[in-house]
């Protein structure tokens, strides 16, 4: 009953399109859901993102979920994600995604997130990549290794950055904790959005070092290539 009051007073709306959710969905409606600009990249050997690393760093596979662009439902998404606090939507994504990837991911033995500088951090309370990468480490029943690797200094935004410009602003600005945890493993390194590729690179870069680890690569989105 208090339940029914609440959806009248408080209806939860669509992020997508701002109609009144129906019991039985979450955050996004039927029709948004069904229309989500999904990339299918899983489905895809050597898609284009992974020939966006070619040459660059070692990465096994490489999924993102959906694609971005200005104004699309991903922003919305993203933007309710990242600046809105809501977490639980970066879970929910997370495990969705995660139940597309679960035939696909072969011998992946953990997860971890690109982590944010602790400035940012505690400026904003809190990573949005950790609730997505907790989503998929819950579908797909992986370890979630995240807290062993850490960000040395605050770089600046990548927004209005060259390819080489933005990887000068990542190049060796990540450390393990633990290297020996990562050793013998294979990792899928996880972030929210990847536009050139040059954190997911260094991080990435990072993880190769330790002996015999592997990286692949998921992310909610991808914006064009």
């Amino acid at each position: 009953m208090l339940h029914d009051l609440l959806g009248i007073f408080f209806p939860k709306l669509c992020i997508g399109c701002n109609r009144t959710l129906l019991k039985n969905e979450e955050y996004i409606c039927s029709s948004c859901n069904y229309h989500l600009p999904v990339t299918n990249y899983h489905l895809l050997k050597n898609n284009p993102l992974e020939k966006t690393f070619w040459g660059r760093v070692q990465i096994e596979n490489a999924f993102s979920f959906l694609f971005f662009k200005k104004g699309n439902i991903t922003q919305h998404l993203l933007h309710e994600l990242k600046y809105k606090g809501n977490k639980e939507l970066g879970i929910f994504l997370g495990n969705i995604y995660g139940e597309k990837l679960q035939k696909h991911i072969g011998d992946i033995d953990c997860v971890v997130s690109i982590p944010l500088h602790k400035s940012k951090l505690k400026k904003r309370g809190y990573n949005q990549s950790d609730f997505f990468a907790s989503g998929l480490s819950s579908q797909l029943k992986l370890e979630d290794l995240s807290a062993f690797i850490y960000k040395t200094k605050a770089n600046e935004t990548q927004t209005k950055k060259s390819r080489y410009e933005r990887w000068e602003n990542v190049e060796q600005i990540f450390e393990l904790s633990n290297k020996e945890i990562f050793k013998n493993k294979h990792v899928l390194l996880v972030d929210d959005v990847i536009t050139t590729g040059a954190t997911i690179e260094a991080c990435a870069q990072t993880l190769a070092n330790v002996t015999n680890c592997k990286v692949s690569v998921a992310s909610i989105a991808i914006t064009a290539l």
